[in-house]
């Protein structure tokens, strides 16, 4: 089986090939630039660079490796760069999975779609597949609008709604709140932490895991992956500091008024994994474990 996976130079798109590559699938990594990983020479693996906007770059790429399943994870995803460059953010995240949808549904393609917590207003938290979609923000909107594309288009899908996934890239040095509040700490710098916004953190292979029992199982609809503990990014960093024995004094209890950023950002997120549970035998981690994970060396 033949899998193309967009966006393979990030976090989960590095991930998501390993993974692959590991369960002897065919790979087709598509990504801007040169290949952050380290794969080749594989015969099961081969890198695109190309650009998700440009359709005729999509197309002929479409026709000359013939994918059974597109993953498409290529986004922008960098939310206060989002609303300050709608037209940018937009053409990726909107017209990149029209163009990605539409040769899906022409080739009879399964699409895997990748989305976000901020599809919804964070008034609630917990929320399920069905619940309503209210973004707050640019970036949540335009999720929003592929979504709808995919479930308007014909072609066979699964979306998959994630929530504040972190882990260790393979290749690249972006950091993640995980690494920046570690940095800090390790430097004895005092940070400043929401405590107001309410999550469920995903580990990165927790959401590959997911993603895998998606194809394994050709499971279509919408699902959310993310841990299952409900956590702020305060006691994310309190759990980290206690972890390695660093001083969590450091850590300054904030609200998010605290800080100006350009974009709002949903409250009280975090999902109720119930359906993955259930129709995929989805089980994450904590989030203790995923820190072992992390920084098991």
């Amino acid at each position: 089986m033949k899998i193309l996976v967009t966006g393979s130079n990030g976090l989960l798109g590095q991930h998501l090939v390993k993974l692959l590559l590991e369960k002897e699938y065919h790979v087709i990594a598509l990504g801007k630039g040169v290949d952050r990983l380290s794969f080749s020479p594989n015969p099961l693996y081969k890198y695109v660079d190309a650009d998700i906007t440009d359709a005729n770059a999509i197309e002929n790429l479409m026709a000359d490796e013939t994918p059974d399943i597109i993953i498409h994870a290529a986004a922008m995803t960098q939310v206060d760069i989002c609303e300050q460059e709608k037209e940018k953010c937009y053409d990726i995240n909107v017209n990149g999975t029209k163009i990605i949808t539409t040769l899906a549904e022409k080739n009879k393609i399964f699409l895997i779609f990748i989305s976000t917590d901020f599809v919804f207003d964070g008034e609630k938290g917990n929320y399920k597949e069905e619940d309503e979609l209210k973004p707050v923000n640019f970036y949540g909107s335009t999720k929003m609008d592929a979504e709808k594309i995919i479930l308007d288009s014909e072609t066979t899908y699964s979306i998959i709604r994630t929530c504040l996934v972190y882990g260790n890239v393979l290749q690249g040095t972006r950091s993640n709140i995980i690494s920046w509040v570690k940095e800090k700490l390790e430097k004895r710098e005092k940070i400043k932490v929401v405590d107001d916004q309410v999550r469920t953190p995903t580990y990165i292979e927790d959401l590959t895991k997911g993603i895998l029992f998606v194809i394994e199982k050709k499971a279509t609809g919408i699902f959310h992956i993310s841990g299952e503990e409900v956590l702020t990014p305060y006691q994310m960093a309190i759990q980290l500091a206690d972890f390695f024995g660093l001083d969590k004094n450091l850590v300054e209890r904030v609200n998010a008024s605290t800080f100006s950023q350009p974009a709002k950002r949903p409250m009280k997120t975090g999902f109720n994994i119930n359906k993955a549970k259930t129709i995929l035998n989805y089980q994450p981690i904590s989030f203790k474990e995923g820190l072992q994970k992390m920084y098991k060396e």
